[in-house]
């Protein structure tokens, strides 16, 4: 018998390219493990960033890079994704994230840093913003406002994704046309990325996810309405200077809401990125990265200049 040999389609994914100055530690949440991530000086000023639904602390890299030189990034796999520990509970909600988030700050010994959230990660970073106020110089939320996890079309598009999430793949191929379909705009490299964060071999040629598929979907399927955060009365309370990004094509964060609650609440900020979709970070990394730093660059001005 010949060769076999792998088509390009079904080749196993490489691993990601690591920034030189990556750190990582373990942080316990009660009985649950946390994975952080650290790039640049530990004595810079401190940024931690949370990623969103199906996300990774891996996918803030690029943003890392490029700011690594005069911050402290910050990033960790929310639990039951990436190497942190799966809930035995599937307490996949946000009283959950926001625990998290206080155990990661607290075992840092973080006394103040800029907060940047994208999706569930922004509906955590609200949270996190209205109850320790004194923490945060500053918050950023990418792409998700109140409202946008309990109706519209990104909201029925998500639920209608997880609902039909496949539990395995045959293969490789299977797999990453499967990161295709969800995601047809981003570049090769960042699909390579998802599939070798999000995804590994099940040992029998087959392809499973790395995190709690099940456990998350039912609680974004099925969750328990007493537990789905009302964010109208928590963005209300911010007092926090904070810089909402939106996606030009998204269908998850809706500008008139968006704008509504900017009237009601002068700390509160916009900006729209025209060509990017619900992953601004992904699809416009540069653009997020001058937006997140002209922001904070304009309000140590503006501190500067009252001082």
């Amino acid at each position: 018998m010949g060769a076999q040999t792998i088509s390009d389609s079904d080749r196993t994914p490489q691993p990601v390219a690591q920034l030189d100055d990556e750190r990582t530690r373990r942080i316990l949440n009660g009985g649950i493990g946390i994975h952080v991530r650290e790039w640049g000086d530990p004595a810079a000023p401190a940024m931690v960033l949370l990623h969103g639904l199906r996300g990774y602390s891996g996918t803030w890299r690029k943003l890392a890079s490029a700011l690594s030189d005069r911050w402290r990034l910050i990033a960790f796999d929310a639990r039951g994704r990436g190497e942190s520990d799966w809930d035995p509970e599937r307490n996949y909600y946000t009283d959950a994230y926001l625990s998290d988030l206080e155990a990661v700050v607290d075992g840092l010994e973080l006394d103040r840093f800029v907060l940047v959230g994208h999706s569930m990660g922004g509906t955590t970073s609200y949270c996190y913003a209205a109850k320790h106020p004194q923490r945060l110089s500053a918050l950023v939320v990418e792409d998700i406002t109140a409202g946008s996890s309990v109706s519209g079309a990104g909201f029925e598009r998500i639920v209608a994704e997880m609902a039909a999430l496949p539990t395995r793949f045959p293969d490789w191929a299977t797999a990453r046309a499967y990161w295709r379909k969800l995601r047809p705009g981003v570049a090769d490299t960042a699909i390579e990325e998802r599939l070798f964060e999000s995804m590994r071999s099940d040992g029998s040629g087959g392809v499973v996810w790395r995190y709690d598929a099940d456990g998350i979907a039912a609680t974004r399927v099925d969750p328990d309405p007493a537990r789905v955060i009302d964010l109208h009365p928590v963005i209300s309370a911010i007092s926090t200077p904070t810089l909402v990004i939106r996606g030009g094509r998204s269908d998850f964060c809706n500008l008139a809401k968006v704008g509504e609650l900017e009237a009601k609440n002068s700390v509160l900020g916009h900006a729209t990125v025209a060509d990017a979709s619900h992953y601004v970070h992904d699809d416009a990394p540069e653009s997020f990265m001058r937006l997140v730093e002209g922001f904070l660059a304009g309000l140590r001005t503006g501190r500067a200049a009252a001082g």
